[in-house]
């Protein structure tokens, strides 16, 4: 039976479908949402499933499509009442935690903008939520029944991305048994095969334009100021014994760059250029504009491909890998420039590779931020001490650009950092 799943990389509703396939052994080949796809669609909109007997749309339909494809594996419930009740949880996932869960990671992944309002109201919305599925956990390991259901398979497809990216430790303190139930979902192989690892989100990431992080800053800031006051006032000799203050937090080497070593190359005005710019070549050209602005001595340009591609079986898993790449790259943002892309196919094979632009002359200051970038080799390019050649010219022209193929190979995902 000949099954496609059109999807956009790592959607969530998309999850739930290959899960189930999974439970049940059945093959689905996933495939890009286009604009072929979309008209599969009396709606629209993906995930949308091609079967050799007609289409089905809707995301908790197609799950229960695939989940009712055989009876003996029971994820729909052993009896009538199971049934009614595996369908109960479907769609309390669809009406009380799909919603908050986008409105509060959406703006993370780039997806829509930060408004927070919304921002907070999800927070509660997902409280509430997960206030009900905890006292119904109270005696459970599953939501229904002894084992894993399709009510368990879209409940945590619907909590993957809030678990990893935004429920940290003192959110879900007072929901134990989710966090539980859930860490048992996923740690099963049939969900790891779809989703990847899930681990446990330690801090919350927080959207551009949030102003949360400075809330939680400052209670530590007053706290901070109450123990200097309260050292201030110890007598001499009491201070005598005490261990010397910490060092000052050094300051962050690209700072110092920008400061001793000054460039005239502009990232602001190259990340404006290469955004708006009609055309990359000729006059007006973004590419044409960054090589004659380029600063070889204060800037350099590498290769990135990742050591473990062998590892990558599924496009959209790879490409959440890569949006968590650069998601946990933030803290070098003003000072790289970067393109990152799933090339290949699932039957032949998916490589993640790239080409990034740093200040100074290393990706060091990159792999400090992110310990992801020391599973990657990185390749000089050009920079001090190494002028572009044509060949590398080339070569960044093509990643920076392309958006069909890559290597004569077919770009699954990509990515800019900027």
């Amino acid at each position: 039976m000949a099954l496609t799943l059109y999807s956009f990389p790592g959607n969530f509703r998309a999850f739930k479908a290959l899960i189930a396939a999974e439970y049940n052994g059945i093959e689905v080949t996933t495939a890009d949402f286009d604009a072929a796809a979309a008209a599969l669609s009396p709606l629209g909109k993906a995930p949308v499933l091609q079967t050799p007997n007609g289409v089905v749309f809707e995301s908790n339909a197609i799950a229960r499509y695939l989940a009712r494809a055989r009876r003996d594996t029971e994820l729909t419930g052993v009896s009538f009442v199971e049934e009614a009740q595996v369908d109960s949880w479907i769609d309390f996932s669809a009406h009380e935690v799909e919603l908050p869960a986008s409105i509060w990671t959406y703006p993370i992944l780039g997806y829509m903008p930060f408004n927070l309002p919304a921002y907070e109201k999800s927070k509660v919305d997902m409280a509430a939520a997960l206030k009900k599925i905890n006292d119904h956990l109270l005696t459970r390991t599953f939501l229904v029944g002894e084992k894993v259901s399709l009510a368990d398979i879209c409940l945590a497809s619907a909590l993957v991305y809030p678990m990893k990216f935004v429920m940290d430790k003192d959110f879900l303190k007072p929901f134990g048994n989710v966090a539980r139930w859930f860490a048992t979902c996923v740690n099963q192989p049939e969900f790891k095969n779809v989703v990847g690892e899930c681990p446990p989100c330690k801090d919350e990431m927080l959207a551009k334009g949030c102003p949360a992080k400075a809330k939680k800053e400052e209670p530590k800031k007053q706290e901070k100021k109450k123990k200097e006051k309260k050292v201030a006032d110890k007598d001499d000799d009491a201070d005598a014994d005490a261990p010397p203050p910490p060092a000052p937090k050094a300051e962050h080497p690209y700072k110092i760059m920008d400061r001793d070593a000054k460039s005239a190359f502009s990232m602001d005005a190259w990340k404006k250029m290469y955004s708006n710019a009609k055309t990359y070549e000729g006059e007006g050209g973004s590419m044409t504009y960054f090589w004659e602005k380029f600063d070889m001595e204060g800037w350099s340009i590498w290769h990135m491909n990742y050591d473990y591609n062998s590892e990558n079986t599924r496009a959209f898993m790879t490409a959440n890998a890569v949006t968590g790449f650069l998601q946990r790259s933030d803290e070098i943002r003003k000072w790289a420039f970067g393109v990152m892309d799933v090339i290949g196919t699932e039957d032949t094979s998916l490589e993640i590779k790239g080409i990034w632009m740093f200040r100074g002359d290393t990706p060091q200051h990159l792999k400090d931020a992110n310990d992801d970038a020391n599973w990657y080799t990185w390749t000089k390019l050009a920079g001090p001490g190494m002028p572009a050649s044509d060949e590398a010219k080339k070569q960044v022209f093509e990643y920076w650009t392309s958006e069909e193929e890559l290597e004569g190979k077919p770009i699954q995902d990509s990515k800019v950092f900027k």
